[in-house]
């Protein structure tokens, strides 16, 4: 007999359903996601730290859990997570686990068989808010991960050096990787254009170190960018240097911040492998893999900086590029997994800045 669970939400709300992987209480911020796809991807992507993740597509779990290869970090990164239905009997010929086990391995509570299309229409009409999935009756507090620099807390310890495993194209050119959170097909992206990686933690400053890199890139990564403020004055220094400097997702945010510009929260985010993003110039649509809560203020875009892209759902910011200098952001994953590779050429976009 399964245990019985609540998702209670801070307006009061409770969703009743039963408890899965580690079977103990949790508190996060209630977010959603409408990918179809990817849920390990998804799982261990830094950029869900201290979020309660609810999956809208309803059969969670089907291919099992796949070699840690295929993860985007080292491990789960949620705080908790909301399934309609858990699938026990996986099919995939890489499954080494079902996703129940693997919770269960990670200390990762979730909660099944509640109405998540219920759950997902209150989040878009009152936007994301605090939630804990109680278990066994065991009470937690609510807990705004926002207000700590979650960004910190994935970010690795010490800059590590990485060389291309494959392609000749850029080889000798050497970026450094400001690691807020970087989901790992970053650093793939990079690698198999024959590109050195400097991974370095979001605090370490690559140029007071005298790192020999060429450009930067600005990882995704969680939390209100504004906690970030060692990573923005290590851009400001990359901007100062005019080197070329591209941010990916919260990376968009900070380039913005440290070239004087502001970020705020969203109602609900975009979260989902299907949002449409618009060129300004060319108005080509691209289909993008998107995960982010908090997004640049258009009202005060940094001086020199114009729009780039924006979301054909809600005409909010998706990039900012420098009218003059290499330095140019994006708000969603041109590096997708999971998700459509559309704007996979951004990676090459950068790399033709060092010829």
């Amino acid at each position: 007999m399964m245990q019985k669970a609540k998702l209670i939400l801070e307006d009061g709300t409770i969703f009743h359903g039963q408890a899965a992987g580690s079977k103990r209480s949790v508190a996060g911020e209630v977010v959603f996601a409408t990918g179809m796809v990817g849920y390990d991807m998804s799982l261990t992507d830094p950029s869900y730290a201290g979020q309660v993740l609810t999956f809208t597509y309803p059969l969670i779990g089907n291919w099992g859990v796949p070699p840690k290869d295929y993860w985007e970090s080292e491990k789960i990164q949620v705080a908790g997570l909301v399934i309609s239905d858990l699938t026990i009997i996986p099919s995939h010929w890489q499954s080494q686990m079902t996703l129940d086990q693997w919770l269960k391995k990670e200390n990762i509570s979730a909660i099944v068989g509640i109405d998540t299309r219920r759950l997902t229409q209150k989040l878009r009409e009152k936007g994301v808010m605090l939630g804990k999935i109680v278990a066994d009756n065991q009470n937690v507090d609510f807990w705004d991960p926002n207000t700590e620099n979650l960004v910190a807390k994935v970010s690795p310890t010490k800059p590590i050096i990485h060389t291309p495993f494959q392609g000749d194209s850029f080889k000798g050119i050497k970026i450094g990787l400001l690691n807020c959170g970087a989901k790992r097909n970053i650093l793939r992206s990079f690698l198999s254009r024959g590109v050195t990686v400097y991974e370095l933690p979001w605090n370490y400053d690559p140029f007071e170190n005298n790192l020999p890199i060429d450009g930067l890139v600005i990882s995704n990564g969680p939390g209100d960018p504004k906690m970030a403020k060692e990573s923005i004055a290590i851009i400001k220094k990359a901007l100062d240097k005019k080197i070329p400097t591209f941010g990916i997702c919260l990376g968009n945010q900070l380039l913005a911040l440290a070239a004087s510009g502001n970020t705020y929260k969203l109602k609900f985010g975009h979260r989902a492998q299907n949002q449409p993003t618009i060129e300004v110039n060319s108005k080509r649509c691209y289909i993008t893999t998107q995960n982010h809560g908090y997004a640049v203020d258009e009202k005060k875009l940094p001086d020199g900086f114009k729009r780039w892209f924006y979301n054909a759902n809600d005409n909010t910011n998706e990039g900012i590029i420098h009218e003059k200098l290499p330095f140019f952001s994006v708000q969603f994953h041109p590096e997708a997994t999971p998700g459509p590779t559309d704007t996979e050429w951004l990676f090459d976009y950068f790399m033709e800045k060092f010829k």
